[in-house]
């Protein structure tokens, strides 16, 4: 009996260490990821909503950027060139920036890229580049697999709230359009017609899935051999609100100034974050939906994309989403020191 309790216990501190790996402790408050080469060197990076203790969490020789969160908040899902394959793949972190590890083991020299949790936590979309054999598309993993399926093209994907569709951006001759993909059926609908918005791209929903923020350009951007013109409707890139149906379209950010991109609402719906160019550096701002008061959350870095993109996660609006201890395998047991 004695020797049964001893091998109990044993037991039961290995599969809490193995657990305790996966399943770190979300965020207590509001916190925002983003992407920085304040060093000169691509790292992810955490803060608080008002700007505030700014950490570097990879802390990489290699570059480290496009950092999402769990739905729980107690994973970070990025984008890495750790490998050392001249390729941009999946890893996993804990949001302290602690075990570090693969998504998928097989080494390829494509491009991973542009991460999305599906609410669920169990599955995750993606793009894949693949340069040298020309090809690429909008892929749908399963954590724990290495197989991966192929969706129609698009780039950016957001996974809804609800977890019924992925909303993305289709590139065409003209411009590009915001899809979005039923996840069972495979039915796509384009709500917000060409002539409302020429170009729409990455998506991001409110949390209750009624409402997304959205990059827009509603100018037609002429051919690069004119670069001055070509660049003067480039500029014209900002932010927009609009409802799930297409209706309600709302301009946030004013077109004069630089390009305003990569738009990140708040889990309330009440902010967005966007990227935009501030005396020759990308910095990162926050913007009140109702008051249109902006606030700029970063300030230092001498490189051009000095600080970009983001992503919130407030424990207030967190996901229900069960710990999975079937997904506990070699994959999630790598180390940092990759």
């Amino acid at each position: 009996m004695r020797l049964l309790l001893i091998f109990f216990l044993i037991f039961s501190v290995l599969v809490c260490a193995g657990v305790c790996q996966v399943f770190a402790e979300a965020p207590t408050a509001p916190k925002i990821l983003f992407t920085s080469l304040r060093d000169g060197n691509r790292e992810v990076y955490m803060m608080n909503p008002d700007g505030s203790e700014q950490v570097n969490l990879t802390q990489h020789p290699a570059g480290d950027r496009g950092a999402v969160w769990s739905p729980t908040g107690e994973q970070i899902l990025f984008v890495s060139d750790r490998r050392g394959t001249r390729a941009w793949d999946l890893y996993l972190m804990n949001p302290d920036g602690s075990n570090v590890r693969r998504v998928f083991k097989k080494k390829i020299t494509a491009w991973r890229d542009n991460p999305a949790w599906s609410p669920d936590g169990k599955r995750f979309a993606y793009n894949y580049m693949d340069w040298d054999r020309g090809k690429f598309g909008l892929y749908l993993g399963t954590f724990g697999e290495e197989d991966a399926e192929l969706l129609p093209y698009g780039r950016s994907p957001a996974w809804s709230p609800d977890g019924s569709e992925i909303a993305y951006s289709v590139s065409h001759q003209f411009g590009s359009r915001l899809t979005f993909i039923d996840v069972d059926t495979r039915k796509r609908e384009q709500p917000l017609p060409d002539k409302v918005l020429l170009w729409q791209s990455t998506p991001s929903w409110s949390a209750v899935g009624d409402k997304l923020a959205i990059s827009g350009n509603k100018h037609p951007i002429p051919p690069i051999l004119d670069k001055d013109l070509h660049r003067a409707w480039a500029n014209k890139r900002t932010i927009y609100i609009v409802n799930r149906d297409g209706t309600g379209l709302r301009q946030l950010v004013e077109e004069a100034g630089p390009p305003a991109r990569w738009p990140v609402l708040s889990p309330d719906s009440s902010e967005v974050l966007y990227t935009q160019e501030i005396n020759g550096r990308f910095q990162i701002f926050k913007l009140d939906v109702n008051s249109g008061i902006r606030t700029q959350l970063t300030h230092v870095g001498d490189i051009f994309q000095a600080n970009y993109d983001g992503d919130w996660f407030d424990p207030a609006y967190a996901l229900p989403v069960s710990p999975q201890p079937e997904l506990l395998s070699t994959t999630w047991g790598e180390l940092k020191k990759e």
